[in-house]
């Protein structure tokens, strides 16, 4: 199955050469999406297995989820009844910046939003191994008069601006992407989050000035919780509209700019009603953890973003930064490493600014044996943090037993069930010319994370919206983005 997946992908990219049109575009500075043996590499076979256990198809379309403060990517692909299912979570190695949106160019914050991701903005020929452009600015952002350029989802552990894994985590991605265009997707979602959507982190972050975003790229969060389907997004009035079709009796479908006042558009009763019902219960979650005290996070200041806990311990002077074990997060440290962590990785600094209000500063992750085994966290466990603190006795008493938590809304079933579709108010641009060479000292390839021996020797521990513009992506890392 593996050879014929890498086959079908040579010959796929040997056909559209020969037709004269590139998956990418079609100019003469246009590149595959599968123009070499890094591009081509394929999907692992225990993912593949996953697959079926899902009731997957190799090549359904696929969905993106990223969430800063959690450090982890998601990857949904849609299995055979059209919904969309979680079919694995890729701890992200390092990503720069504060919570919160991208504002203008050199600020270093990694982009948050809803964004699509077509060939075209897949990039082979990256200096960091493996890339794509997360279409940053949209219309959105545009229309707020938000500038930046060259955001990524990247390897090499190293970011400014960007969303950065290791080079095998990218490659399994990077795979994923190119199986699902193979299959017919025109472009893939990309939503970007500062942290899982739920009543807690609401509660938390109530103080921050971006709650006003955060509460409406929510609502895009809950149109897909709800119904596990992409949700169609439109931009109008300066905001984001989600899942939005023509009135009864119109007899054309809305048209949407981001600049101008919204047109006459409705929302399917059934996916309205559900998210209703949803915002509802969390609502009424929030307010009761803001009355029973939850601290409030302070609002940071020259933090310089974050890295998944399972790669602080693993690295020198290593800390997490704003990143943070969410409820989400299943890796033991005691795993293995997914990728290899480069020598040059530069992690975040001890975030001080960046605890609650009253909480004492955890200690740092440092490279050291990993330590035994503990027992399996409870659904109050404070975190991995806290509990380190009070064993080294500086923490303080565990917060109140959080009562039994809200019923989940009823899921249902959308009509929707074609692959994604990208932004209509999303302006054509240029391809990317190939990168002239990779960052330097890495081989051309690596092995799947799947496949990785596990080492102990000093720190190596194993386990596509705007194309980049020509010439542009070398010099990607000469400036802060």
């Amino acid at each position: 199955m593996i050879n014929r997946s890498l086959v079908r992908a040579l010959v796929t990219s040997a056909a559209l050469a020969g037709a004269g049109v590139l998956v990418a575009g079609c100019n003469s500075d246009d590149i595959s999406l599968a123009n070499n043996a890094k591009a081509n590499q394929p999907v692992p076979p225990k993912l593949i297995a996953d697959m079926t256990a899902k009731d997957m198809d190799l090549q359904s379309p696929i969905l993106v989820r990223l969430f800063k403060q959690e450090a982890e990517l998601e990857i949904w692909k849609q299995d055979r009844s059209g919904r969309f299912a979680l079919l694995k979570t890729y701890p992200i190695c390092r990503w720069s910046g504060d919570l919160g949106p991208k504002v203008r160019e050199g600020d270093r914050q990694a982009p948050e939003g809803f964004y699509a991701i077509s060939p075209a903005q897949m990039n082979p020929q990256s200096a960091y191994y493996l890339s794509f452009n997360t279409g940053y600015p949209n219309a959105f952002d545009k229309a707020l008069g938000r500038t930046g350029s060259q955001l990524m989802v990247h390897g090499d552990c190293s970011s400014r601006g960007c969303y950065a894994m290791t080079d095998e985590q990218i490659a399994e991605i990077y795979s994923l992407g190119r199986e699902s265009f193979f299959g017919g997707q025109k472009s893939f979602q990309l939503q970007a989050y500062p942290f899982k959507m739920t009543p807690m982190n609401m509660a938390k972050h109530r103080n921050n000035p971006n709650m006003p975003f955060w509460k409406m790229i929510k609502e895009g969060y809950d149109h897909f919780e709800v119904t596990k389907q992409e949700p169609k997004v439109d931009f109008c009035e300066k905001k984001y509209v989600f899942d939005a079709v023509k009135p009864p009796n119109a007899t054309r479908d809305p048209v949407f700019d981001a600049s101008a006042k919204c047109p006459a558009y409705v929302i399917p009763d059934e996916v309205a009603d559900a998210v209703r019902e949803k915002q509802a219960t969390d609502l009424a979650e929030t307010a009761r953890l803001i009355a029973k005290g939850t601290p409030v996070a302070r609002i940071n200041t020259g933090i310089d973003g974050g890295m998944h806990r399972i790669f602080a311990a693993r690295v020198p002077e290593g800390n997490t930064g704003l990143s943070e074990a969410g409820d989400g997060q299943s890796l033991s440290l005691m795993a293995r490493a997914p990728g290899t962590i480069p020598s040059h990785v530069n992690p975040p600094k001890a975030p001080s600014d960046n605890l609650l209000m009253g909480t004492p500063e955890p200690p740092k992750l440092a490279a050291a044996p990993a330590p035994a085994p503990a027992a399996a966290p409870t659904a109050q466990d404070d975190g991995f943090f806290s509990n380190l603190a009070r064993k080294v006795g500086i923490g303080g008493a565990a917060e109140a037993t959080a009562s039994t938590p809200p019923s989940k809304p009823k899921a249902i079933e959308a009509k929707r069930s074609e692959p994604a579709r990208p932004e209509a108010s999303a302006p054509k641009t240029t391809a990317a010319k190939p990168e002239p060479k990779q960052a330097a000292g890495r081989p051309p390839l690596k092995p799947s994370l799947t496949d990785t021996p596990a080492t102990a020797k000093d720190n190596l521990v194993a386990g596509s919206a705007p194309i980049v513009p020509p010439n542009s992506f070398d010099s990607r890392f000469g400036a802060v983005k």
